[in-house]
C-alpha cells in the first residue's frame, strides 16, 4: 500500500493535484504495467478487467499482436516524417479509410486526437460553406480545446474559458424539431454524436440521425459526425452513422484507430467540403498529423478490426451483456434507474449521486475498472475492449451482481 500511495504523492506534487486527490479518495492507487486482450495487469501482478478501455482506445485490446508488429516494423524504418518527401503510409491509410467510409467520404486529414478532428471539421465546414454558425447539442462531448470545447455541452468545463467561439446554438440531444428549428442558411454545420458518450451513453430515436441529415441538406450545411467514442467497431458497426444509413459530410475519428498503440485522429471528408484543401493546401497543418509510425498502426488497427470482425463481435456480445444488465437493474430499482446503449458501449445510471462512485470503487476491489461519463456523474460506462470473451463479461456480471447488493444495503441505512 505504502507503493500506491507513494506513487499517488509523486502525481499530486508535479502533474495533477485536484486529480491525485480523486484518485486517493477512490482507492484507485495501483500502478497499470501491461496488459494482454481485455485484461491490464498492476505492476504487483494483479490483473483486472477493463471496462473502461482508456476511454475508448482499446477497441482491439491490449498490446494486439498484429498492431505491435506493424509499429516495430514501422520503427526500424521511420518513425516521423520529413514533411518534404511523399508520406506513403499515410496515403496508404487515407485509401483504405475511402474504402471502409460510408458513401463518397474521400478525402482524410490527419491529427493527434479527436479534439484536432473536431478542430478541423470545423475549419472545413465554415470554409466550404462561406458561413459561421454551428448547432451543437447540450450534453455532448467533443474535446477541451477551444473550438471543440465550444461546440461540447457542459457549462463547468465551458465557463472558465469564455468567451469561446461564437456563433453557436446548443439544442437538445435526440429533438429533432429543436434542430430543425435553428438549422438555416446561416448555419456552417451541424456537429453530432451518433450516441452521445460523456452525456451517459445516450442513444438518440432511430429518425434522429436522417433527420438531422436532411435538415442539413435543406440548407447547404455540413453535417459533421463525431465518432471519436463510437467508431471503430464500438457500437455493433464499423461506423455508428450505419445504423442509421446516413453519410455525413464530415467524420472525425481518433481513439482506437491508433489500435491502443499510437495516438492519432482523422478527419474524413466528402469532395464538396474539401474546397479548403483544393484551394489553399496549407491553411490548415499539423506536425506531427500522420505520421508514418502512427499510420501505419492505424491502419493495420482497422484491418483487424474488420477482418477479424470486431464489429459483428460488439454486436453479438452487447446484445447479450445489454440483456443481462437489464436483468440486473431490474432486480436492484432502488439503485438503478437505467441500462442503455449499442454494441459494447453501454452505460448503467444510478437513482442517486454518489453510487456510481460507490460502484466503480467496489468493482475497483473486485478487479473490475469502469469510469464516470464526464457530462452525467449518475452513470458509469461499460465499454470493454471489443476482444473481452463472453467468460470475461460474465465475470463482470458476478461482480456487479456483488457490488449491486452492496450499495443497496448502503443506500437502504442511509433511508433507515
Amino acid at each position: 500500500m505504502s507503493g500506491m500511495t507513494d506513487w499517488v504523492t509523486r502525481m499530486e506534487r508535479v502533474m495533477n493535484p485536484g486529480l491525485a486527490r480523486v484518485f486517493r479518495f477512490m482507492g484507485l492507487g495501483a500502478v497499470e504495467h501491461t496488459g494482454r486482450g481485455a485484461e491490464v495487469i498492476d505492476d504487483a501482478g494483479r490483473r483486472y478487467i477493463d471496462c473502461a478501455s482508456g476511454y475508448g482506445v482499446l477497441n482491439q485490446g491490449y498490446l494486439h499482436p498484429r498492431i505491435v508488429a506493424a509499429a516495430r516494423a514501422q520503427l526500424a524504418e521511420l518513425a516521423m516524417s520529413s514533411r518534404v518527401l511523399i508520406n506513403r503510409q499515410a496515403i496508404e491509410l487515407a485509401e483504405y479509410l475511402a474504402q471502409v467510409t460510408p458513401g463518397d467520404l474521400q478525402y482524410s486529414f490527419f491529427v493527434n486526437s479527436g479534439a484536432e478532428a473536431v478542430e478541423a471539421a470545423l475549419k472545413l465546414a465554415r470554409y466550404a460553406t462561406g458561413r459561421t454558425r454551428v448547432v451543437t447539442t447540450v450534453g455532448a462531448f467533443h474535446g477541451k480545446t477551444l473550438g471543440a470545447l465550444s461546440v461540447s455541452g457542459r457549462a463547468l468545463y465551458q465557463d472558465p474559458f469564455r468567451p469561446l467561439l461564437s456563433d453557436v446554438i446548443h439544442v437538445p440531444y435526440g429533438d429533432l424539431a429543436a434542430a430543425e428549428a435553428v438549422i438555416d442558411h446561416r448555419v456552417a454545420a451541424v456537429v453530432v454524436e451518433p450516441i452521445q458518450g460523456e452525456a451517459g451513453i445516450v442513444v438518440p430515436p432511430q429518425d434522429y440521425l436522417p433527420g438531422l441529415r436532411q435538415a442539413c441538406d435543406r440548407v447547404g450545411a455540413a453535417l459533421v459526425a463525431d465518432e471519436v467514442q463510437t467508431g471503430i467497431g464500438r457500437t455493433g458497426y464499423l461506423f455508428a452513422v450505419e445504423a442509421s444509413e446516413i453519410v455525413p459530410d464530415l467524420l472525425c475519428l481518433a481513439k482506437s484507430l491508433g489500435g491502443g498503440v499510437v495516438a492519432i485522429g482523422a478527419v474524413v471528408g466528402r469532395p464538396w467540403v474539401w474546397r479548403m484543401f483544393s484551394e489553399q493546401p496549407l491553411l490548415h497543418t499539423s506536425t506531427f498529423g500522420g505520421n508514418p509510425l502512427a499510420t501505419r498502426v492505424a491502419l493495420e488497427a482497422l484491418k483487424v478490426t474488420v477482418e477479424e470482425k470486431l464489429p459483428s463481435r460488439a454486436r453479438e456480445l452487447g446484445a447479450w451483456f445489454l440483456s443481462r444488465l437489464r436483468d440486473l437493474a431490474e432486480q436492484y430499482p432502488h439503485v438503478v434507474k437505467e441500462v442503455r446503449g449499442r454494441g459494447l458501449m453501454i452505460g448503467v445510471e444510478f437513482v442517486a449521486p454518489g453510487m456510481a462512485a460507490a460502484v466503480i470503487a467496489e468493482l475497483f476491489e473486485r478487479g473490475i475498472l469502469a469510469v464516470y461519463t464526464l457530462n452525467n456523474e449518475r452513470v458509469i460506462r461499460l465499454m470493454p475492449p471489443l476482444v473481452i470473451a463472453r467468460s470475461e463479461l460474465s465475470t463482470v456480471l458476478a461482480a456487479l451482481q456483488e457490488v449491486l447488493a452492496v450499495v443497496a444495503e448502503m443506500a437502504a441505512d442511509l433511508e433507515g
